[in-house]
């Protein structure tokens, strides 16, 4: 043993060599996910900026405005959300360049949005953080960066131009309302207007604001500009200069806006620096020229892009990996998911209209149901001080308007999936110690609000149904629910969702010494056993698929009600969806089958249910080998990982293993599904790191890195925690995409570790985990000490001895490893009652 531990303190030594500083944005490939649904925005963005450029395509997959199939181009506009799903958000008052007019007439330019629509040359896009470019058929190549609340795009034409850029009053999704405005000024070069518009998946309007200025380098504003004016419809005039524009009489926004017609420009160049704000078209002005300060000719693009550059710069920080034994590929896979996480939610402080608050503001939360499960979690590992501003908004929105949103956007309230997850949301920050301005009083209101008030209106926010919840300890199918109004679905899911905010609820209550309310939450925890139908199996078609046990729907009544365990399953072939839209089903965006495992917070008390850890492990083994989980969607992530709690990590590093690359790759086409802000990059990010959260808690599920070595230095404490590999090389995949061998030891801080599992101390105070890797399945991480807490004890469903010694016959390890298992036991019930491994301890 001595000479191991030696051996592996050499190693570390060794190791630390292998982290050399380097830019990591040269990995960074904003094109991932931009086609084949992934909904990615690969523009020119800031970290959580408001402003974001990018060409606007007609493809039906433009929910970030450009998608990368092909799609012709129909705009250049400032505003956008990345990687949701719905209705394309955002893409407001788009410009669109012509480099000359048929027979030097404005009316010989096209104007609407549909007739415009040019194609792009192949082979011209380029994105990288803080840029993006392109080239149209016509021959106009335009390059954009932005600031946080204003962009800068660059229209190069060809030789002997006249060219004239418009503005169109108009978005994505063709949402605007009545009463649009423009005015054009030619003497100044200036555009400024206004125009309400709907949000894309919630309910309510918002409006908003633009400044547009325009420069003409080389030339002085009499030399640049020829004339201006508005256009409605198909036809333009250089006579007016301001217009109101309404809805036309079948509904859809009647095409409006200005534009500008340019003398022939000295270096074949036009720029536009457009502001946008909620606020007023004056502060669109104010934040376009206090962010992007013109020159005597210019707008500086080369300033600008530069100061993009170094924020994303200082952002990336925090983390680097070894690039010894891995591809290219798989660095760029990695550190575009990091880029992805932090898209949105976007950064609105300042232009909030609806209150007066000296509380950060943001917006863009699509949607929490999606992003507690990783994405906050990861930025609170790299980028803490903005997660407690996140926390901050989140409870100062309470603050105002009653409720925590579950979903926002626009300044609308977005519509509920599931549960009230940003519970899940603060409580996560609070037991990983997130301090930095937050009002933890007020936000232990805002979560025991969630838990015990029903809005009015709970398909924006809240919960439904909490009458029956209390009553009950369950929702029911076909509830009857006179407090509120929602969709009367989702009883299974909002049971399971609902259990799991209180048991969040309850760690805080616990950490505030609020010992009633952690009791009575940590019980309403439990709620979700209620609709466990012990007896209930699964057929695929006719074929049972020899389990037998899941959750299934009952009535007010108490009586069972039924839902094929398969139906809206990755493999369900009745055309059933389980969405919003689509909602006659007991699941949300999943089946039975994967709901089944969603109980984070009690493993210990679900694993005995579902067979013990061997017919656990057969379990998920048949949800992932048979494809009934969907890795596209958000449900599937703590799936990949719950073999730890059967004492099986080694199946979790095996089964992520089946996942990446080959359903996350870094190419357009390379998203299993649909970003969601960030949430498919955080999963991909932190699987190839080796560590995973279980949400909501002090929790982090080691597996084997994709990489040599791991640092990740905490921006708040200035501590670097490490993780590194021993045998990388010896065990590293044939195609250099990641290690392929098995944990066989560790040491923590340079003393052996056994657990699978650490807790999020280990970052905030900088330890050195080191994993020695070999070719097959060990023992390691196995023992009943070794898995992570549960809420359960002894004697309310913790993993029995029982069971673990079953579990532990079947893997062959004999009674040295299983005689260590009874006094955890204990160890593991006080710390489930007395709460001490809420906080990392």
């Amino acid at each position: 043993m001595h000479g191991l531990l030696l051996s592996l303190l050499a190693g570390t030594a060794l190791a630390k060599n292998v982290i050399e500083d380097y830019d990591v944005l040269r990995y960074i490939d904003p094109l991932i996910g931009s086609s084949n649904g992934g909904n990615v925005f690969p523009g020119a963005a800031l970290p959580y900026g408001m402003a974001k450029a990018v060409a606007d395509t007609n493809s039906e997959s433009n929910q970030g405005g450009f998608a990368y199939d092909g799609s012709n181009v129909t705009g250049f506009s400032s505003m956008h959300d990345s990687g949701t799903g719905g209705s394309p958000s955002l893409g407001n008052f788009p410009l669109f360049p012509y480099k000359a007019c048929a027979g030097d007439t404005v009316d010989g330019c096209v104007f609407p949005k549909v007739s415009r629509a040019t194609p792009y040359v192949n082979g011209s896009v380029q994105a990288s953080p803080g840029y993006f470019g392109i080239t149209l058929a016509s021959g106009v190549h335009v390059d954009m960066t932005v600031s946080h609340h204003a962009s800068l795009f660059r229209f190069r034409f060809p030789q002997n131009s006249s060219p004239l850029v418009l503005l169109d009053l108009s978005d994505l999704s063709d949402s605007r309302q009545d009463n649009a405005t423009i005015s054009v000024d030619t003497e100044l070069g200036r555009m400024t207007g206004s125009a309400p518009f709907l949000p894309s998946f919630g309910s309510g309007e918002y409006t908003l604001h633009f400044c547009a200025d325009f420069k003409t380098p080389g030339a002085t504003q009499d030399e640049g500009i020829r004339d201006g004016g508005i256009f409605v419809d198909a036809r333009a005039s250089t006579d007016v200069h301001d217009l109101k524009i309404s809805r036309s009489i079948n509904g859809y926004p009647l095409p409006g806006g200005g534009f500008f017609r340019f003398k022939t420009p000295p270096q074949g160049t036009v720029e536009a620096r457009v502001g946008v704000s909620f606020i007023s078209p004056m502060q669109a002005c104010i934040n376009a020229e206090n962010e992007i300060k013109p020159g005597k000719w210019d707008f500086d693009f080369e300033a600008t892009h530069k100061t993009a550059v170094q924020q994303w710069t200082d952002k990336m920080a925090p983390i680097r990996v070894s690039r010894n034994g891995v591809k290219t590929s798989v660095l760029t896979n990695f550190y575009s998911g990091i880029y992805r996480t932090m898209m949105n939610p976007q950064n609105y402080t300042g232009e909030n209209p609806l209150w007066t608050s000296s509380e950060p503001y943001f917006d863009s939360f699509y949607c929490l149901w999606d992003s507690f499960r990783s994405q906050i979690p990861f930025l609170t590992l790299i980028d803490p001080s903005s997660v407690a501003q996140m926390v901050r908004s989140l409870i100062d929105t309470q603050r105002h308007l009653g409720w925590l949103p579950d979903c926002r956007m626009s300044l609308c309230k977005g519509y509920t999936q599931g549960g009230s997850n940003a519970d899940n949301i603060l409580v996560d920050a609070y037991v990983k110690g997130l301090t930095d301005g937050i009002d933890w009083d007020a936000g232990y209101a805002a979560v025991q609000k969630d838990a015990e008030v029903e809005p009015y209106d709970w398909s924006n926010e809240g919960r439904g149904g909490l009458q029956s919840w209390k009553r009950l300890q369950y929702i029911p199918v076909e509830d009857f629910d006179h407090e509120g109004f929602g969709t009367l679905t989702r009883s299974i899911s909002r049971t399971l969702e609902y259990s799991y905010n209180d048991f969040a609820i309850s760690q805080m209550a616990q950490g505030m010494k609020k010992t009633a309310d952690a009791e009575k939450y940590q019980k309403a925890s439990g709620a979700w056993r209620n609709l466990f139908k012990a007896d209930q199996t699964s057929y695929r078609n006719t074929t049972d698929t020899g389990f037998k046990g899941f959750f299934q729907p009952k009535y007010l009544n108490q009586t069972w009600g039924y839902q094929d365990p398969l139906k809206c399953s990755n493999i369900d072939t009745s055309g059933s969806i389980c969405s919003l839209q689509n909602n006659a089903a007991e699941t949300f965006e999943s089946s039975i089958w994967e709901y089944q495992f969603f109980v984070p917070h009690d493993m210990a008390a679900l694993i005995p249910l579902l067979g013990g850890p061997n017919g656990f492990v057969k379990r998920l083994d048949y949800l992932h080998d048979q494809k009934i989980t969907y890795i596209g969607n958000e449900p599937a992530f703590l799936t990949v990982y719950q073999y730890h709690y059967a004492g099986r990590p080694a199946k979790s590093t095996a089964r992520v293993r089946t996942y990446i690359p080959d359903y996350f790759s870094p190419t357009p086409a390379g998203l299993p599904g649909n970003d969601d802000s960030g949430a498919m990059g955080s999963f991909v990010a932190m699987s190839m790191m080796g560590m995973f959260p279980n949400p909501g808690q002090s929790v982090y599920l080691i597996t084997v890195p994709f990489f040599e070595a791991v640092s990740i230095t905490n921006p708040l404490t200035g501590n670097e925690a490490t993780i590194r590999v021993i045998n990388f090389d010896k065990f590293n995949s044939l195609n250099n995409t990641g290690g392929s061998g098995f944990i066989q030891s560790a040491t923590m801080n340079g003393k052996p570790y056994t657990k699978n599992w650490v807790s999020h101390d280990f970052f905030t105070e900088g330890h050195d985990l080191v994993l020695v890797l070999g070719r097959n399945e060990s023992t390691w991480g196995t023992g009943p000490q070794d898995i992570p807490p549960s809420l359960s004890d002894s004697s309310s469903g913790t993993v029995s001895a029982r069971s673990l010694d079953d579990t532990f016959d079947d893997f062959g390890f004999g009674d040295a490893v299983v005689g260590r298992r009874h006094a955890h036991l204990d160890t593991h019930a006080r710390m489930a009652r007395d709460g001490s491994h809420f906080r990392g301890v």
